[in-house]
């Protein structure tokens, strides 16, 4: 078996479900948030960026409110949320601070990730918290969705959140080993799946049921969250969360729990994505310099390269980039929207912040969002 794929990882989202971070659904379990706490300071000073998705906001609202079990209703799962939600950031900024590290809540809904300009604000918020080495700790915010606190999960949210940064791995920390061929409670001679490939079908056949009364995610959940993350390239590994070190070892290369390899790397697996778009929200034509730039030395397009702007288009649209001559040389997600790009066309990147009263970014399409045809 191949060493830990998280060995080679830098910036990975790290999934802690509610069995993992609970007292069997009664509040918080404090000693185990600190242990979580401490694996992740020590791989922040491996130099690696971490993204942490926990879950149990609503175990420890039901707990705070003295509520003797999990409530079905819709408003009073959000109402456990709204108070759990406290609890949960309050004891992660308490554990994180004792390693020296600052801690960011973020809250997300399936609509955040879903509308473009939400998504880009999103993933540039995240990316400079992590620039800055404070560790985001991301929740669904179930104050306010609907039927994702209903049938929704962290499994699926962790996937998203590693297409949004465009994570290497995904860690999806459960109370089981990893995945097994078949329910290893009813099939005592389930084989153990060490490896396989993210999004392979015989996966999702081989996954049971929710495994406990605390969550709301089983194990077909973490299949097709390995199957999400793997379109933009991560890694996913699924192991126990009860192992001890557990983090540390895997960023050691030990081979742990259910290693889903993506086929392809996460620059190429987002290049590819891009080259998909037949359709295009607009053309930015470009100067000689800027084509061979972007098709020589493979640089970022920045405003001053640009001669026109054609189309109208919001921030983060796919746009063609064409050569004085009318040719098609590339396509990228566009850092501002075509009134934005026009006024910053033909003007160096220091005086963006002058012109539109705030910068984004330096570059119109980075490098990383762009694919050369």
């Amino acid at each position: 078996m191949n060493p830990s794929v998280i060995a080679d990882a830098r910036r990975i989202v790290v999934k802690v479900g509610s069995s993992l971070v609970t007292d069997e659904g009664r509040g918080l379990d404090h000693a185990r948030l600190a242990l979580w706490s401490a694996q992740i300071a020590a791989l922040v000073a491996m130099d690696k960026e971490i993204v942490l998705v926990s879950s149990g906001a609503i175990a420890e609202g039901v707990k705070r409110l003295g509520w003797s079990r999990r409530p079905r209703a819709l408003n009073e799962l959000q109402a456990a949320a709204a108070v759990g939600q406290m609890g949960v950031i309050e004891a992660y900024e308490r554990s994180f601070r004792a390693h020296g590290l600052h801690t960011a809540q973020v809250l997300l809904t399936h609509a955040d990730l879903s509308d473009r300009e939400r998504y880009l604000n999103a993933r540039s918020t995240l990316r400079t918290l992590l620039a800055l080495k404070v560790v985001p700790i991301i929740n669904e915010n179930d104050t306010v969705t609907t039927d994702e606190i209903k049938f929704g999960d962290n499994d699926t949210l962790g996937a998203l959140v590693a297409n949004l940064i465009e994570a290497d791995a995904l860690i999806i920390l459960t109370d089981q080993r990893g995945l097994y061929s078949a329910d290893p409670r009813s099939h005592p001679d389930a084989e153990f799946v060490r490896e396989a490939v993210a999004g392979d079908p015989v996966l999702e056949r081989m996954a049971g049921g929710a495994g406990s009364s605390v969550g709301t995610g089983g194990m077909l959940t973490k299949i097709l969250a390995a199957k999400r993350a793997a379109r933009s390239g991560a890694h996913t590994v699924i192991v126990s969360g009860r192992e001890p070190d557990v983090l540390v070892r895997l960023a050691d290369g030990e081979a742990l729990g259910t290693q889903l390899i993506a086929r392809q790397a996460p620059l190429a697996a987002r290049r590819q994505w891009l080259a998909d778009h037949l359709q295009v929200a607009g053309r930015v034509r470009v100067d000689d310099g800027a084509a061979r730039a972007l098709t020589e030395q493979g640089k970022s397009l920045l405003p001053i390269g640009v001669i026109e702007i054609e189309g109208e288009f919001p921030r983060g649209a796919v746009v063609a980039c064409i050569d004085p001559q009318g040719r098609d040389i590339a396509r990228g997600l566009v850092n501002y929207g075509a009134d934005e790009a026009r006024r910053i066309a033909r003007r160096p990147s220091r005086e963006i912040e002058a012109i539109l009263g705030y910068v984004d970014e330096p570059e119109l399409i980075h490098r990383d969002n762009l694919v050369l045809l």
